[in-house]
């Protein structure tokens, strides 16, 4: 196996905050090896770190936190993730339009994302996602809205492998609200 050197510079995206990356793996004809987080690389206080396994199809999300980061790592396969900048509807004032971007992830590539900013995956490929969050998980801080939602506009690839093209759900996913009905929730 070769030597796969990162950019230690993450990439640029157009939401403030989110950051784009990809570790770095040494390998050679024993396997590889790669640091996942280093405290002087991300000083974030993450606290729990988890790992999603999920098969071709499946989507998670679009998941929101208010006071929790996330810095998610692919492990193996390829992932199709959308982030929807929804701080511009959470602020007092309401004010603005969520901001969506979406990139295709594969292996050893990481993208954090700060509170406030909605997150979801597509598995595009059999999927490993390491992620990293600074909350332990109780629940609390465990907010979502429709993936499909039309105001917001997520340009989902169709699932090859489904029979309507529709991605596989959590119930939880399947009954979440839209996000002008979330934000509205969480102002009462």
């Amino acid at each position: 196996m070769s030597d796969v050197r990162a950019s230690a510079r993450p990439d640029a995206s157009r939401i403030p905050g989110v950051a784009f990356g990809r570790i770095e793996r040494h390998g050679d004809d024993r396997g590889s090896f790669r640091e996942l987080w280093r405290r002087s690389a991300l000083d974030e206080p993450f606290v729990q770190a988890n790992l999603s396994s999920s098969t071709v199809g499946v989507l998670r999300g679009l998941h929101l936190h208010r006071h929790q980061v996330d810095h998610w790592i692919v492990a193996a396969g390829r992932a199709f993730v959308a982030l929807v900048d929804a701080r511009p509807l959470l602020d007092p004032d309401g004010a603005g339009t969520p901001v969506v971007e979406t990139r295709e992830l594969g292996p050893d590539e990481t993208v954090t994302i700060p509170a406030g900013v909605a997150h979801g995956f597509l598995a595009l490929e059999a999927l490993d996602l390491v992620y990293l969050v600074t909350n332990e998980y109780d629940g609390s801080d465990e907010l979502g809205f429709a993936w499909d939602d039309p105001a917001v506009g997520v340009p989902w690839p169709v699932v090859d492998s489904s029979p309507d093209g529709r991605p596989v759900l959590s119930g939880r996913d399947r009954a979440n609200a839209s996000l002008h009905e979330l934000v509205g929730r969480l102002r009462r």
